[in-house]
């Protein structure tokens, strides 16, 4: 653990800029608006450690897999996201010598993410001999206009002699990847043009060998600045504009740089983009930046009208919430149907693929209560879209039906890890839980009928065919599996990717009676095959002791030695970065929610006996060192009335990145368990559940906090929950009236319930 930032409700600031911490900083500053991000590095020269990334929705390279030796099977590229072109790049000159913020005497340092505006705000004074200058910087990637970058600068000079201040704006190619096979470089320059005041680079993705799309990046950069410009000189590979002019003593001037960005995800061809770059830059142009600036805040005061969560007696806890909700919603906020919740996001390029299970295991409940139901059915159509892919992925394991991918951009697997990429495959699951858990929160099953139902199915054929039977035991079985815990590979018969498999035969079987003959017919389910998987579903094998009263994790799980994850050495921890893997793999000690992954999705199908059992079993041997851990942790200890625990987990899932529990965060946040901090929050203090098409509540306040409160969308409604020590309210904010229950008793909200909140 390791904080290096204020603890403030609403921003989050340092006043401090330490190399050591550089990387982090730039991390935890990042901005996005769903088209575009970018990690919180500095426009202007810093020649200490860095990491300059620039990220673009949908564009991707297919980096060629290298293994060791043979496997058949294996994904022929490795599909990473790349760093685009560097469009933000402002180097500062003082009386004509070049600002290095790593090297220059740099004074009242302060940098600040406005959560609540989507503005990245810094200054700093450098001091040159006898001059010293102010620079105030603020950046932001407008969410109204989703193309802009806009970067403005406030210059004034504290000297007591005049100063020149210039400034070198480019548009930059000569950009690298930090894991890209021998230094290879992604981007070629098509064409450059520019004047004194403005210009404009077209490049392209570098040909690749494996038939997957090539990409087009435009970017027309402008300049609204009392500094006069001058002709720049014209290189390979970058655009360049220089702007100068002399400060008087106490004298402020601006300078502002706007970049439109312009794929060819959008564009026919070359010339529509042009064409369409070229229109923005109009629109833009005319503008006001005061008047751009408005437009970006007012649609994220909007957003946060509805997705903001109060918490009054904490404020860490109040940030840590509304940092991984911001982060999220620079994320995705699901205008384009093509993208999907990246592991990282826009803040980083540590793991490949546009999307992992995690955005059906978390993304998923999560949007489906802070957005339209149109949101959350654009990620399911995500993967319904792309299940060619997941046809490609089983053939070439030489398995029927369809394996959706770990990884992967467009439907077929791209992770470069045998063990990820094929013994991995409760994803499978995940993906056919989305459905169910869209169905039953929505209560609409259209999607189900139409679509989804292709989905199951040709999950389910996977399944059918993955499983072995055992003659032995006259069970089904699944050998050569990594559940959610990664730090155990090829185990036989994961309780977890058992349980999904054979639940997921259950719900189509149960699904196809739903659909309409024609569509039944389409999808040619033979009646030996639906008999072949009710006899799977009766017939699956779960490893099980009676003794513990626990669902074992896998058939020789119970045979390690078993101590507690408090019995490692601090100095150990954590267990990834120091032993090495096979102590890993030999060790009892659990990266994530494995057993308690499903016990969580299915709550209700499981006593409290039963979770208590597993939660006191399994939690102590688990290390969290997964993003993914903490919520579920959080929500099945409230669930136990283990409060304490609770909000341990919730601090943990909050702030994991804000605090970098697990000393990763240098490489880009965790976007996708971000959502875990509201799950912990609605789902495990709140205790929502949906049963029956009936919203149930349960909640318990903190010992720490004097109240929350939250909003959440259902069925049409728009509902604002209060909880704090004493009491509860749950008020109708819009559409009809509807029946509840809370605190076990059903209730019919008109208006506005109330209750007493638990003790």
């Amino acid at each position: 653990m390791k904080r290096i930032f204020e603890v403030d409700p609403w921003h989050v600031v340092s006043h401090e800029l330490v190399p050591t911490d550089k990387r982090l900083q730039e991390s935890m500053t990042s901005i996005g608006n769903g088209y575009m991000g970018m990690r919180g590095m500095f426009e202007e020269h810093y020649s200490n450690d860095t990491l300059k990334g620039i990220y673009i929705g949908g564009v991707w390279y297919p980096d060629k897999t290298r293994v060791g030796w043979w496997k058949n099977g294996y994904p022929d590229y490795f599909g990473k996201v790349i760093n685009a072109v560097n469009f933000v790049k402002v180097n500062l000159t003082i009386d004509g010598d070049q600002v290095d913020l790593a090297k220059d005497d740099i004074s009242d340092f302060m940098i600040d993410l406005d959560m609540h505006t989507g503005v990245l705000r810094r200054s700093f004074i450098v001091t040159k001999g006898e001059k010293r200058v102010q620079f105030q910087i603020d950046r932001f990637v407008s969410v109204a206009q989703k193309e802009l970058f806009d970067v403005h600068y406030s210059v004034h000079n504290l000297s007591d002699e005049p100063v020149q201040v210039g400034f070198i704006s480019q548009i930059d190619a000569d950009v690298f990847n930090e894991d890209a096979n021998y230094d290879e470089q992604f981007w070629q320059v098509l064409d450059k043009r520019h004047a004194v005041t403005g210009g404009s680079m077209v490049a392209e993705t570098k040909p690749n060998d494996f038939g997957t799309p090539r990409f087009t990046l435009g970017m027309q950069m402008m300049h609204l600045t009392d500094f006069r410009g001058s002709n720049a000189p014209d290189t390979e590979k970058a655009v360049t504009n220089i702007f100068r002019g002399t400060l008087a003593p106490d004298e402020t001037k601006n300078f502002e740089k706007r970049v439109v960005v312009v794929t060819s995800r959008d564009y026919p061809d070359m010339a529509a983009l042009r064409a369409g770059m070229a229109k923005l830059a109009e629109t833009v142009h005319a503008q006001t930046y005061d008047e751009l600036l408005k437009a970006h805040v007012a649609v994220w005061a909007k957003r946060w009208e509805l997705a903001d969560v109060a918490i009054e007696g904490d404020d860490a806890a109040q940030q840590g919430i509304r940092f991984n909700l911001f982060q999220l919603f620079s994320t995705y906020y699901g205008e384009d149907k093509r993208l999907n919740l990246g592991p990282k996001g826009f803040t980083g390029e540590k793991y490949g693929g546009a999307t992992y299970w995690d955005t059906e295991a978390f993304g998923v409940p999560f949007y489906l209560s802070l957005a339209k139901p149109k949101v959350t059915e654009n990620l399911l159509e995500y993967r319904y879209n792309q299940l060619d892919g997941a046809f490609h992925n089983a053939k070439m394991q030489g398995l029927d039906g369809a394996l959706f991918p770990m990884v992967t951009f467009n439907g077929i697997e791209c992770h470069n890890e045998w063990e990820i990429t094929f013994e991995e495959i409760h994803r499978n699951g995940s993906i056919a839980y989305a459905i169910y858990n869209y169905t039953r929160y929505t209560g609409d099953e259209t999607y189900l009928k139409e679509k989804g139902i292709d989905v199951l199915t040709a999950i389910s054929r996977f399944w059918a065919d993955r499983v072995h039977f055992s003659e032995r035991k006259q069970q089904y079985m699944i050998h050569g599996v990594t559940g959610p815990n990664e730090y155990e590979n090829n185990v036989n018969n994961n309780w977890y990717t058992n349980f999904l498999a054979r639940w997921t035969l259950q719900y189509t079987l149960a699904s196809l009676k739903k659909v309409a003959a024609t569509k039944r017919d389409s999808l040619k389910v033979s009646a030996d095959e639906l008999a072949k998987w009710q006899d799977i579903v009766d017939r699956m094998y779960f490893p099980h002791d009676d003794d513990l009263g626990i669902f074992v994790q896998n058939d020789t799980f119970l045979d390690k030695d078993l101590k507690p994850a408090s019995s490692i050495p601090a100095d150990q921890r954590p267990i990834n970065q120091h032993w090495s893997w096979d102590h890993i793999l030999r060790s009892p000690y659990i990266k994530q929610a494995d057993v308690l992954q499903g016990i969580y999705y299915f709550m209700d199908h499981f006593t409290p006996e039963q979770k208590k059992a597993n939660f006191d079993f399994y939690e102590p041997l688990t290390v969290h060192e997964s993003s993914l851990s903490p919520a579920v942790h959080a929500i099945l200890a409230a669930d136990l009335h283990y409060e304490e625990k609770a909000v341990e987990m919730y601090q943990r899932t909050a702030r994991l990145d804000l605090d970098n529990y697990n000393n990763d965060t240098v490489d880009g946040l965790h976007i996708t368990s971000m959502t875990g901090s509201w799950l912990a929050i609605v789902q495990g203090f709140a205790g929502m559940r949906v049963r029956d098409g009936k919203l149930s509540f349960a909640p318990f306040a903190p010992k720490e906090w004097s109240h929350y409160q939250f909003h959440i969308n259902f069925r049409g409604r728009l509902l604002k929950v209060d909880v704090d020590q004493k009491q509860t309210t749950v008020e109708l904010v819009s559409g009809d009236a509807l029946t509840i229950e809370l605190n076990g008793e059903d209730v019919i909200l008109k208006d506005k319930v109330m209750a007493d909140t638990k003790a």
